[in-house]
């Protein structure tokens, strides 16, 4: 076996890559030493299960949708209340931040478990219209945030529809 074909330290998760002179065996090699790399450094990362990802990986589902008067912005916050979430208006965009946190305790005949996890996360959605800053509505219930931003008169003039012909 050649050694110079096994690296001493590998950097980051490549693709793997068929090199004309690499055996097949080298292959499978080189994905094992990969794949044994990306455990060590981070052992949950392979794994799928929606229960082990930590809460700092959360980040919330944004919907936008736009009328010819307003912009709504729905965001998913699962398990989050109004006050771990602030809605801020800047440079004409709309910034969604705020904390979840996760405490799950379980108690059972023999054990007791308990799992604690905080994380924070931002999400800021450009406003490609003008809006009326003094008459921005926001209503939070069962985990969904419904924002309202109404345009100003000039942007909704601005919208227009456009005929479609076929040719």
């Amino acid at each position: 076996m050649n050694i110079n074909n096994l690296p001493l330290k590998r950097r980051g998760d490549k693709l793997a890559i068929r090199r004309e002179n690499e055996s097949p065996i080298m292959a499978i090699q080189n994905e094992m030493n990969r794949m044994f790399d990306q455990f060590f450094n981070d052992p949950f990362a392979m794994l799928s299960v929606p229960s082990v990802r930590s809460v700092a990986d959360f980040m919330p589902r944004i919907d936008v949708s736009e009328t010819d008067t307003s912009m709504q912005v729905t965001a998913e916050l699962p398990g989050m209340e109004e006050k771990d979430i602030q809605l801020t208006l800047e440079d004409d965009s709309l910034i969604i931040s705020g904390e979840k946190k996760n405490d799950v305790e379980e108690k059972g005949k023999n054990y007791h478990r308990v799992e604690r996890s905080y994380g924070s996360f931002q999400r800021v959605i450009p406003l490609v219209s003008e809006i009326q800053a003094d008459k921005v509505e926001a209503g939070f219930k069962n985990g969904v945030l419904v924002i309202t931003l109404p345009k100003t008169p000039a942007a909704a003039k601005q919208a227009r529809k456009i005929e479609i012909k076929s040719s």
